[in-house]
C-alpha cells in the first residue's frame, strides 16, 4: 500500500470541498472495497477523507410516506430496520444476500452504491484493464466471460456491477441526495447515477468532483410481492451470474431490475408491461440486444426461469 495522508471530516461540505481541492482524494467510512483496492495498488489515493463522524447514519420517514436512508446507515442495520423490513423487502433481502454479515455490519448505504465495477481481471495487474488504465484495452473481451455483461456493454469493457443492494434500489426508483464542495444540493434519481461503460469505463458513476452522498430516499411502499432471488455459484459470499429483483402484483403488473447482467443495474421500464404476458415475453425485453459469448449465453434462459418462479409465486 502507497502511502496517503489522512483526516476526519466534520461536516458534509467540509468533506466535499476537500476532495475537490486536493487531488485524488477518497472518502472512506466502511472501506470495504476501497480498502481491498488501495492494497493491490489498484487504487493510489494521495489523500483520504474519513466521513465516519459526520451525522448520516439515520433511517429517518418523510412526509409522503417515504423513507431517508442516510448515506453512512450500515447494510446489516438497513436490512434489519422494521420498516424497510415490512415496507420494501425487495430491499432487505437483497442486503442480505449480498457479501458477509461481518462486511454487512461494515458496509454503508453510500459506499454500497459507489463499489467499483469490476471483473476478475480487474484485480490481475498484470492484464491489461480499461477500467485500471484508461485505453490500456479488455482482456476480458475474448478471454474467459462467464461472469461478464450481456447487455449495455462496449468495446471497452465488459464488467458487471457487483452491487445487490443497488438492483433493489433501481426497481424502487430510489434516489440518492448529494452535497457538492460549494454546499449546493441535489437529487438524483438512482436510475441515472450509475453509467454504462461506453468510451470512459473507469468512470462508474454520475457524480462529480467531490461531490458527497449524503442521504438515499424511498418512495412510497408499492406493496405486492416483493422478492430478490439471486443465482451465484455457492451459498454465500459471491456475486450474482444473475440476480432479480421484482415487484409483482396479483393482477401479474410488476417492475424488474436485473443484476450480474450489465455494467449497472438493468431495469427496462418498456418491458415490464409485458409480464402479465409471461416470463418469456418479458425477459425477451428487458434482455432486447443481448450480446452473448459461449460462455455466459445461459444468462438469458437463466433470467427467464427465474422471472417465471417469481411470477408464479405472485400469482400463487
Amino acid at each position: 500500500m502507497k502511502a496517503f495522508t489522512y483526516e476526519r471530516a466534520k461536516t458534509p461540505q467540509e468533506a466535499a470541498a476537500t476532495a475537490a481541492r486536493i487531488p485524488n482524494s477518497r472518502f472512506v467510512a466502511g472501506g470495504t472495497n476501497l480498502l481491498d483496492l488501495m492494497k493491490l495498488q489498484i487504487e493510489t489515493p494521495s489523500h483520504l477523507i474519513d466521513v465516519n463522524d459526520l451525522v448520516l447514519d439515520r433511517i429517518e420517514p418523510l412526509p409522503n410516506g417515504g423513507l431517508r436512508i442516510g448515506a453512512l446507515v450500515r447494510n446489516s442495520d438497513l436490512a434489519a430496520d422494521l420498516r424497510v423490513r415490512r415496507d420494501y423487502g425487495v430491499l432487505s433481502r437483497a442486503l442480505v444476500a449480498g457479501a458477509s454479515g461481518q462486511l454487512r455490519n461494515q458496509a454503508t448505504t453510500a459506499g454500497n452504491l459507489l463499489q467499483r465495477t469490476r471483473c476478475p481481471y480487474f484485480y490481475d495487474t498484470n492484464q491489461p484493464c480499461n477500467k485500471r488504465k484508461p485505453g490500456s484495452g479488455c482482456s476480458a473481451i475474448g478471454g474467459f466471460t462467464r461472469l461478464h455483461a450481456i447487455v449495455g456493454q462496449s468495446e471497452a469493457c465488459i464488467a458487471t456491477h457487483p452491487s445487490d443492494m443497488a438492483v433493489a434500489m433501481r426497481v424502487l426508483d430510489a434516489q440518492v441526495e448529494t452535497v457538492s464542495p460549494t454546499g449546493a444540493t441535489r437529487v438524483i434519481p438512482i436510475a441515472d447515477f450509475h453509467r454504462l461503460p461506453g468510451n470512459t469505463p473507469h468512470i462508474d458513476h454520475n457524480l462529480q468532483p467531490g461531490e458527497l452522498i449524503t442521504a438515499v430516499t424511498l418512495p412510497p411502499p408499492i406493496g405486492g410481492l416483493q422478492v430478490y432471488r439471486k443465482v451465484r455459484d455457492r451459498a454465500s459470499y459471491a456475486f450474482a451470474l444473475v440476480s432479480v429483483a421484482a415487484i409483482v402484483q396479483r393482477d401479474g403488473t410488476g417492475r424488474v431490475a436485473l443484476g450480474g447482467v450489465a455494467h449497472k443495474p438493468w431495469r427496462v421500464e418498456a418491458a415490464e408491461s409485458a409480464l402479465p404476458r409471461g416470463a418469456q415475453v418479458a425477459s425477451a425485453g428487458i434482455l432486447q440486444g443481448a450480446r452473448t459469448t459461449e460462455d455466459n449465453a445461459f444468462k438469458v434462459p437463466l433470467v427467464e426461469r427465474t422471472l417465471a418462479s417469481i411470477i408464479a409465486e405472485a400469482k400463487g
